[in-house]
């Protein structure tokens, strides 16, 4: 076997050997950066009977709209290079990789391990049981393998990708971000509508909704409506 082939068949069998079996209740944060907090129970090689817990953060940043030809600037901080090289399978075979269109950044903090001389079905249980009584809407629970166990924590996260992309498109289209102009146009025609009621109170601010209307290119739109207040002041 080639040192490509092996490099492939190494972060496939850590893919193909994850599963979470705690999912985080709550789906990332749209506008701010979100802790995950992660198990990773895996045994160790060429034994049944010692098992691994690794304990530690995932930081992702708040999520960022790129195009597609952005991707390369996805950064994966405290990950090894079989993790690097899932997520490049993942940015050339998967369209709706969220964690890739939106700039997420990945960084592992407070990392600890211990070994546990027990089953697998034993020790997950528990760590499962003890997760949930701490009652932490962003912690995870994985079963994974002890190496390359990073490529583990990407799939983790993928999955968690995966479940909070609804809410965080519907938020980010709620504020227009979507747009072409990154909801510009949105916010204008919001401070347009505040200076309208603001004007047909105050007649002294026509003059500046009117600014507001040729600055932000918004007066076509808006010009019957401007003049109908205009002549309605006039004495």
């Amino acid at each position: 076997m080639s040192t490509k082939d092996k490099m492939v068949f190494d972060f496939w069998y850590a893919v193909n050997n994850t599963e979470v079996v705690l999912m985080p209740s709550r789906h990332l944060e749209t506008f701010g950066t979100t802790v995950l907090n992660y198990h990773l129970v895996s045994e160790l090689m060429d034994t049944t009977t010692q098992v691994r817990v690794r304990e530690g953060r995932m930081l992702a940043s708040q999520p960022r709209i790129v195009t597609p030809a952005a991707y390369s600037e996805t950064m994966l901080e405290g990950f090894g290079e079989e993790a690097a090289k899932y997520v490049e399978w993942l940015k050339q075979h998967e369209q709706e990789i969220k964690i890739l269109q939106y700039g997420y950044m990945l960084r592992q903090e407070s990392f600890s391990e211990h070994i546990v001389s027990d089953t697998m079905p034993t020790v997950v249980e528990r760590v499962q049981k003890e997760v949930k009584e701490r009652n932490d809407p962003l912690a995870a629970v994985v079963i994974g393998v002890d190496k390359p166990w990073d490529v583990c924590l990407i799939k983790l996260f993928w999955e968690v990708i995966q479940h909070s992309a609804k809410a965080n498109i519907q938020q980010m289209a709620e504020r227009h971000l979507f747009d072409p102009d990154g909801g510009a146009r949105a916010r204008a025609k919001v401070e347009v509508e505040v200076l309208f009621r603001a004007a047909a109170k105050d007649p002294a601010l026509i003059n500046v909704l009117g600014q507001k209307l040729q600055q932000s290119k918004l007066f076509s739109e808006y010009e019957d409506r401007f003049f109908s207040l205009l002549k309605a002041r006039k004495p």
